[in-house]
């Protein structure tokens, strides 16, 4: 007897971590991680609003390019509020809130609460989507962030918690409410068509703080013109589609746990390029982080004879 396809629900969130979506979401870790020192070296000729609708225009026109050439629709006119909303909430806000972020906090503070990102995604996937989280993922979640907070504090960078550090837990929420957002919408329209058209919103909700672009683009050295350039296509084009890829085949809550892995990587790209050799409390933070994204994803044994992501009947 054949068995008939029953399609998944945007709301599922039985895990889908196979080699494609790890990939993905090494590629996304990789480049945002190279982002910091990217927006740290651009900010140097242009104001935080300028590197904002910059990277993302770069983005915008690399993804309006990739809908030309694989011939993607836009999403359902129906979905465009919603879209544009998220687009400026999680492109938009996240962005201009994050490059004055870096010209006013330290490093090791912005670090630390940015780790709390998963968190705050998990949270809010149980509001709108109504995600269920085993207690061995919120387990996991809680281990990671003690593995991060050991990393950023046993790695020497500056820990100083000032007013401006509000501008980072905006970027946390704005994250998550565009993280989860997207999810439902993935299942009515293309994945390409989605990201495409946040991006879209999102450069033109910078627009209105980047007046002096011109200016500053003929008098910045190329230098600094080219970390707009690689942060429009690597962090922001590569990052971002690939991250959704990925946020497309496991949940939200799930994936973004991920995130974890944010400072390690850094420390890790420190220690190859830099030679900034880590400490053994850097290390065993590292462990730690590893560990806690490992028991956040690990999947419940199922009973013999169950497809996995079955409910069981109760008796």
């Amino acid at each position: 007897m054949r068995i008939p396809h029953v399609a998944k629900s945007p709301m599922d969130t039985t895990a889908r971590l196979d080699a494609r979506t790890l990939a993905a979401i090494v590629i996304a870790l990789l480049t945002w991680s190279s982002a910091y020192a990217a927006i740290a070296y651009a900010l140097a000729s242009f104001t935080p609003g300028e590197v904002a609708f910059a990277r993302l225009a770069i983005g915008s026109l690399c993804f309006a390019a990739l809908l030309l050439i694989r011939r993607v629709p836009l999403p359902a006119r129906r979905d465009w509020p919603q879209l544009a909303a998220l687009g400026v909430i999680g492109l938009s806000v996240y962005h201009l809130c994050l490059n004055h972020a870096e010209t006013r906090i330290a490093s090791g503070t912005a670090s630390i609460l940015i780790s709390l990102t998963p968190a705050a995604t998990a949270a809010v996937s149980a509001i709108w989507l109504r995600e269920r989280l085993p207690a061995r993922t919120l387990a996991g979640l809680g281990v990671a962030l003690l593995g991060v907070l050991l990393v950023v504090l046993a790695s020497g960078k500056q820990v100083r918690f000032q007013p401006m550090a509000a501008l980072v837990l905006v970027c946390v929420l704005v994250t998550a409410v565009f993280f989860v957002g997207q999810k439902p919408l993935f299942a009515r329209s293309s994945m390409l068509g989605v990201t495409a058209f946040t991006f879209f919103a999102g450069t033109l909700g910078a627009l209105p703080f980047a007046g002096g672009i011109g200016t500053a683009l003929r008098l910045a050295p190329w230098s600094h013109v080219a970390a707009l350039l690689y942060l429009g296509m690597a962090p922001t084009f590569v990052g971002y589609l690939a991250w959704n890829v990925a946020l497309r085949r496991v949940s939200a809550s799930q994936l973004s746990s991920f995130l974890y892995f944010s400072p390690p990587i850094a420390v890790l790209i420190g220690w190859l390029w830099l030679g900034e050799r880590p400490g053994l409390l850097t290390l065993v933070g590292g462990v730690i982080t590893v560990a806690g994204v490992a028991l956040a994803n690990a999947r419940r044994r199922t009973a013999p004879g169950m497809v996995p992501g079955e409910p069981c009947e109760q008796h």
